[in-house]
């Protein structure tokens, strides 16, 4: 373990993560590297200034975005052949992790300069860290804006057998959310991981079947920034164990469909999602 200040080596492009809400996220090491750092290429030199003189930080801003990363690259590896530190910052979060930034890694990557990762904030991991999801996730970022091609995106998903993680903003949310439901099955679960990190920091599972009816619920269920991590695929109704199937036959004749499965999940030891996905196949069979 090393204790002592940690700046990132002459000539290397530093991708330093930052914090996602709350500004004492940030690692004692990001704060090492951006004090030592000539440069700091920021997303948003404007934004990412309120961070700096909040600790004080002093080094020449330059901006490299999304529309500008690949001009911006020569000026970087320039000051990294000089043997100047440089340090990459995004609005939040770690860069290139649907943030500007890996064009600028390759760039520099091709130009024979060393790249380092400073770790710290992210929305991806702090989001699956409280999903409670065991097992590999796909990572699929912001879906496309446009709902068909949204939904092809989604039709190829469907059947990967992970959790599904997804960034999306509050204008878009609640038609994603919908697509989300109709292609990959009301079934699944959701976690809506809304503002984290910030003062409304927002956590809430339920199934994909009642996402639409929570996001309706509230006006601030629909504000702030999303990470939704959507729960792997049920098995196949006829995977589902047997005395699952037939406690849960019984219970639906009784009770609701949603708490039929979670009585079921409870007495079996089936997963909720699996079982509430087979009392949905089993009432639209009732219903025809």
């Amino acid at each position: 373990m090393q204790d002592a200040p940690h700046p990132s080596p002459p000539g290397t492009l530093a991708i330093v993560a930052t914090p996602i809400g709350n500004l004492r996220d940030i690692t004692l090491r990001a704060l090492d590297v951006l004090r030592m750092a000539d440069v700091i290429a920021a997303e948003d030199t404007r934004n990412s200034q309120h961070l700096l003189s909040a600790y004080g930080i002093q080094a020449r801003l330059v901006t490299v975005h999304e529309h500008n990363e690949a001009a911006a690259a020569g000026r970087v590896i320039e000051d990294l052949r000089a043997g100047k530190r440089v340090a990459y910052i995004s609005d939040a979060g770690t860069p290139g992790l649907s943030d500007p930034g890996a064009r600028l890694v390759e760039a520099v990557r091709a130009a024979g300069l060393p790249v380092m990762p400073v770790p710290g904030a992210s929305a991806l991991a702090a989001a699956v860290s409280v999903s409670g999801l065991e097992g590999g996730f796909l990572f699929q970022g912001f879906l496309p804006p446009k709902a068909a091609a949204r939904r092809r995106v989604l039709e190829d998903l469907r059947d990967v057998e992970a959790a599904l993680v997804f960034y999306e903003a509050p204008h878009r949310i609640e038609e994603t959310v919908a697509d989300l439901a109709a292609v990959l099955g009301g079934g699944r679960t959701v976690l809506f991981a809304r503002e984290i990190s910030k003062r409304f920091e927002q956590f809430h599972a339920c199934p994909l079947a009642e996402a639409s009816a929570w996001l309706a619920a509230d006006d601030n269920h629909r504000r702030g920034e999303f990470v939704l991590v959507v729960g792997p695929p049920a098995k196949k109704a006829e995977e589902v164990d047997g005395e699952g199937r037939r406690v849960l036959e019984i219970l639906l004749a009784e009770l609701p469909l949603k708490q039929a499965a979670h009585l079921a999940a409870k007495l079996t030891g089936g997963r909720k999602n699996e079982l509430y996905e087979l009392a949905l196949g089993l009432k639209n069979e009732t219903e025809k």
